[in-house]
């Protein structure tokens, strides 16, 4: 399902803080075809899993938020 392809998580079960807790997404490492970004527990930094972005992802997303910014004339990006 096309939907799921970008998928952000905005909380993720932490084993140290015992409860789901929200996340923040950090910048790992950048590849010539790819970044993989970290999820860390907002409560005690711990990392919860990863994240990959291919640069074909990333040249979708970029596609679309422009095309969104042409069909709003007063949105810049």
């Amino acid at each position: 399902m096309k939907q799921f392809e970008t998928l952000r998580a905005s909380s993720l079960y932490c084993q140290k803080c015992g409860a789901a807790m929200p996340v923040r997404e950090k910048l790992l490492l950048v590849l010539p075809d790819k970044e993989i970004h970290d999820y860390l527990c907002t409560g005690c930094a711990s990392s919860l899993g990863q994240r990959e972005v291919t640069a074909g992802d990333l040249a979708m997303a970029r596609a679309i938020a422009a095309r969104q910014a042409a069909a709003q004339p007063g949105l810049r990006i």
